[in-house]
């Protein structure tokens, strides 16, 4: 089974583009001869690998397994006749390399999600819940949002229930909720957080935006303006999604896909009871936030 999300590949066609965009949202890159790698500061993990190409489009996602599980995995895809193919590049590893049913190149390998910087536990007041005393709870004025790791990704694909079906029946994860044929949430087989793998509905499949967590909801604020600052559009938020619980900010990339900083999302453990909802799209999008989702919030620009 998928037990971890380990990094996305996105190819686009300025590096340095795609660098600054990620340096400015609070990554730290790792130059490649023919590519450029971004960490979470402190955590040793690649999250996002960017190659260059003459357009941007998704390239592939990585995942991760255990030793026991990968040849299993590789038998009960050969047998359903997915091919494997040849890795698109060297970085070291040893794993599999194959398309979903959209096309999308995914990569599983033996690897498990490194340590997370763990954020400082801040007390807070609330009426008649008062932990805070004799203690300034406003962040310092130095705080950048810095990231701590790539929580999940949602891919646009042309059919959500035989992509659904794919990354269930042969890749072993779970739906935890979804939207119909709109938009299906899906976690990694071994539980955690709600969703590390978003299907959204498109006529073409795409990367529709990469999600990573902070470590406050004050990160969420200073985010928005550190990006605002360094000249990035807004798109959305500060709000609440209704499916994962997560409050959200989202920004544009130089070629219109979106990164999204998140805080407090709802982690269902291996074995604990969840019920799947399938609701309208209004159900699941969102709880609160100042604004609705701008128009082309849903659209696929690599279409």
């Amino acid at each position: 089974m998928i037990r971890s999300l380990q990094h996305v590949g996105i190819a686009v066609p300025d590096l340095e583009a795609g660098r600054a965009f990620y340096e400015a949202f609070g990554l730290e890159a790792i130059p490649q001869s023919d590519r450029i790698t971004m960490r979470c500061a402190g955590r040793a993990q690649d999250q996002v690998v960017m190659l260059e190409a003459p357009k941007k489009r998704l390239h592939h996602i990585s995942f991760g397994t255990s030793a026991a599980e990968l040849p299993v995995i590789r038998a009960r895809l050969e047998a359903a006749g997915t091919k494997l193919v040849e890795p698109p590049y060297d970085d070291g590893s040893e794993g599999i390399w194959f398309h979903d049913p959209d096309g999308t190149l995914l990569n599983l390998r033996v690897a498990e999600s490194a340590p997370v910087v763990a954020a400082p536990v801040t007390p807070v007041n609330s009426p008649g819940h008062y932990t805070r005393f004799a203690q300034v709870g406003c962040p310092p004025k130095d705080l950048r949002a810095m990231p701590r790791k790539l929580g999940h990704l949602i891919k646009f694909t042309t059919d959500v229930n035989r992509a659904l079906d794919f990354y269930t029946r042969y890749l072993g994860m779970k739906l935890t909720d979804r939207s119909g044929t709109f938009v299906a949430f899906l976690r990694c087989g071994n539980g955690g957080d709600h969703h590390v793998l978003g299907l959204l509905q498109s006529e073409k499949p795409g990367l529709h935006h990469l999600s990573f967590e902070v470590g406050s909801i004050d990160e969420l604020g200073v985010g928005a303006k550190q990006m605002v600052d360094a000249g990035y559009r807004h798109v959305w938020g500060l709000g609440r999604h209704i499916g994962g619980s997560n409050f959200f900010q989202y920004f544009r990339d130089p070629w219109n896909s979106m990164a999204e900083y998140y805080w407090d999302i709802d982690v269902i453990p291996d074995g604990a009871q969840w019920e799947s909802i399938d609701v309208p799209p209004k159900d699941l999008m969102f709880r609160w936030a100042p604004t609705p989702p701008p128009e082309d919030f849903g659209k696929n620009y690599e279409a």
